[in-house]
């Protein structure tokens, strides 16, 4: 393996968020995993990304197969797997129980946050690699990936990291505090893919998008101040997007801020949005949104 001699040590610790550095450092470790997470809204999994170029060694996870259980309107576009399915993925991806795992996507993480939160919260070893696939100079691969099978035991999802529609429709006023990482023109009047305009009323719009700048996470304290804010630096937050995917970058940046962990509401809008007997809101986010 050839890298580039600035990237073959780093002190780096591990998680939530790696630099190249640190995964050009440890990229022979055995009990390592990178996972390409590459997908988007019009596109879907990135599969033939994946093929035509990835890091070397990496395996591809499916976001709407390995991440998420079948799309319904119970249940949002993309719910949760249940443990036995979830562990049965990474198991064919090569993931074991202790094994450490670097996901990255296209867009800084946004897409990748989402299987970084689901390792995190079973207590599991998971980073996302900073500034992603483009701020990789190390080694890459063409064609399929071809990993051994490991065993990863099933988990049940710790009930302290999500919410439920039912337990956020009855919350009462202002016992929680709402996030909602979708863009502020979706979070005003949806979109397309949006079951219908609006969000969650009293949500205060918090864009994954805006915990980047140049491609990479913002800086601990810039995103400390970034929720702070909004309001959302303290406890009882939870934070939602379109279906439970780029919130999980929330949710990572308020970890790297050094914030308390907050709940994923996995169902996010796609749950709550298609469900009529629930109110929405269509005002839009109020001015700084960010800091």
């Amino acid at each position: 393996m050839i890298v580039h001699s600035e990237r073959a040590v780093s002190t780096e610790e591990f998680g939530p968020i790696v630099s190249v550095g640190w995964l050009a450092a440890h990229f022979d470790d055995p009990d390592l995993v990178v996972v390409d997470v590459r997908w988007s809204l019009d596109a879907g999994p990135k599969r033939a990304d994946f093929a035509r170029g990835h890091i070397a060694s990496a395996v591809f996870a499916d976001l709407d197969v390995d991440l998420s259980s079948p799309a319904s309107t119970d249940g949002g576009r993309h719910p949760l797997p249940d443990a036995v399915s979830f562990a049965d993925a990474m198991g064919r991806l090569g993931i074991g129980d202790d094994t450490k795992v670097v996901a990255y996507d296209d867009v800084g993480g946004l897409i990748a946050s989402r299987l970084w939160w689901m390792l995190d919260s079973l207590g599991r070893p998971a980073a996302v690699l900073d500034g992603g696939f483009a701020a990789w100079e190390g080694p890459t691969a063409e064609g399929p990936a071809s990993p051994a099978p490991a065993v990863f035991s099933p988990v049940e999802w710790p009930v302290d990291r999500v919410i439920t529609k039912q337990v956020l429709a009855e919350s009462r006023d202002g016992a929680l505090t709402i996030l909602d990482a979708r863009a502020p023109d979706r979070f005003a009047n949806g979109s397309a893919v949006d079951p219908r305009p609006g969000h969650v009323p009293g949500a205060r719009n918090a864009p994954a998008g805006t915990n980047l700048a140049d491609g990479h996470f913002r800086s601990d304290a810039e995103l400390a101040e970034h929720y702070g804010a909004l309001g959302a630096d303290g406890d009882n937050v939870v934070v939602y997007c379109g279906s439970g995917v780029t919130a999980c970058a929330d949710l990572l940046a308020r970890r790297k801020a050094g914030l308390p962990d907050a709940r994923l509401y996995t169902g996010s809008w796609s749950q709550w949005g298609a469900d009529d007997r629930l109110p929405a809101e269509t005002t839009p986010p109020t001015p700084p949104c960010s800091t």
